[in-house]
C-alpha cells in the first residue's frame, strides 16, 4: 500500500499504463494473426493488405517501447518472407 499521495498516484498511473500496454499488445498480436491466417488461406492480396496494417502496429509498438525494435523487425521480416514465398 502506498504511504504517500505521490506514491498512490504513481501506483494508479502505473496500473493505467499497464492496462493500456496490454490492450495495445493484444491489438498488435491480433493484427499479426490475421496476416498469418490470410497466408494459410493462400490469399496473397489480402495478406499484403493486412501486412501493411500489422507492420504499422509493430512499428508503433517498438517506437513506444512496448516491444523491442529488433522484435518488430524480426516479426516483419518473417511475415514478409512467408508472403513472398506464396505461389
Amino acid at each position: 500500500m502506498a504511504n504517500s499521495a505521490q506514491a498512490a498516484k504513481r501506483a494508479r498511473q502505473a496500473e493505467k499504463n499497464r492496462q493500456h500496454n496490454v490492450a495495445m499488445r493484444s491489438d498488435m498480436r491480433t493484427a499479426v494473426k490475421k496476416v498469418l491466417a490470410a497466408i494459410a488461406e493462400g490469399n496473397k492480396e489480402q495478406a499484403n493488405e493486412l501486412f501493411r496494417v500489422a507492420q504499422s502496429k509493430l512499428d508503433g509498438m517498438a517506437r513506444k517501447g512496448i516491444i523491442h525494435k529488433n522484435k518488430a523487425a524480426r516479426s516483419k521480416s518473417r511475415i514478409n518472407a512467408r508472403i513472398k514465398a506464396m505461389a
